[in-house]
């Protein structure tokens, strides 16, 4: 297997820092080159896809993990806008969320999220499925390269 030597940059869109740690240290014992960058609302998240604000000098992340529930704007606002965002629309949205409301799911999909994963709220389990979406969103699926994705702005070194 081939190790892409340029990171993969993840945006993590999550208020509760625990499980941005916990997703941290997941991603840090990956086989993956990853970098992750984190905000904690749905108004950061769209500040730095849309670098705006101290976002100016943000990445375009490869993928984002995206929570619903959170302050100001939640997780389905952010979906629907950087889905409706031709610059944006192609960037993989991860839902990672605690909720498992039906109509959370279903709103998810419509809305054109990519996945929709519960969040178990057993640690160990927790870490399982965040190895199993690194597994799969950085060893097996294939990634638009952003620098010719439209509105990629920067090139990685």
């Amino acid at each position: 297997m081939v190790i892409n030597p340029c990171p993969i940059e993840i945006l993590l869109v999550e208020d509760n820092p625990g499980d941005v740690e916990l997703t941290q240290e997941a991603f840090a014992d990956s086989k993956i080159c990853n970098r992750i960058h984190s905000v904690n609302d749905g108004v950061e998240a769209i500040d730095f896809l849309k670098k705006r604000g101290a976002y100016t000098n943000a990445v375009t992340p490869d993928v984002i993990l995206l929570d619903l529930n959170m302050p100001r704007m939640d997780g389905k606002e952010v979906l629907e806008i950087v889905k409706n965002d031709p610059e944006l629309r192609l960037i993989p949205i991860v839902i990672l969320t605690s909720s498992e409301a039906e109509k959370d799911v279903v709103k998810s999909y419509k809305l054109h999220a990519n996945c929709y994963i519960n969040k178990p709220v057993d640690l160990t389990r927790f870490l399982e499925v965040v190895k199993a979406v690194e597994d799969f969103w950085l060893s097996v699926v294939k990634l638009p390269r952003q620098e010719e994705a439209p509105g990629k702005k920067e090139k990685r070194q």
